[in-house]
């Protein structure tokens, strides 16, 4: 299974989104891939945030590795879903699709409509972003897999 993780910027949402996902998929045991991107091009080649990163930390989680890139049409054929954090992301990633098949891939990763808030212009929503991702990412993980994650 190979999972693509999308934002804005890929600095703070998808990256977490990422990190929270592969941590699990590992913990599962699981052998997916997860990846991220942007829809915009604005960060390609950095790090994330430093505030994702400080939250993913705290949560033993590094995505410190991590580099920002932009969305390209060849990740429709790369990857089996594509999980985009909110309406406008949803759309931006609709039009880059070229069929149907490629459309049938891309999905609200909080599920219809619902989405995640950016926390890049407010630090007291990183905490809040990270807890929503995380337990959406085990909820995905068992749907995804018909395989319960271990809850604590």
């Amino acid at each position: 299974m190979r999972i693509l993780i999308v934002c804005l910027g890929n600095i703070c949402r998808s990256p977490l989104g990422h990190g929270c996902l592969e941590h699990l998929v590992s913990e599962a045991g699981l052998e997916w891939e997860v990846d991220s991107a942007g829809t915009g091009a604005w960060h390609i080649g950095n790090m994330p945030d430093k505030r994702a990163i400080a939250v993913a930390k705290k949560n033993n989680i590094d995505i410190s590795h991590q580099r920002a890139r932009q969305i390209q049409t060849s990740d429709f054929d790369k990857f089996d879903h594509i999980f985009v954090m909110d309406q406008q992301n949803y759309d931006d990633v609709l039009a880059l699709a070229a069929n149907d098949k490629q459309r049938s891939k891309v999905k609200l990763f909080l599920g219809e409509e619902t989405y995640v808030k950016d926390p890049y212009w407010d630090d007291t929503l990183f905490e809040p972003v990270f807890n929503q991702i995380f337990e959406h990412s085990r909820q995905l993980i068992e749907e995804l897999s018909n395989k319960p994650t271990n809850t604590e």
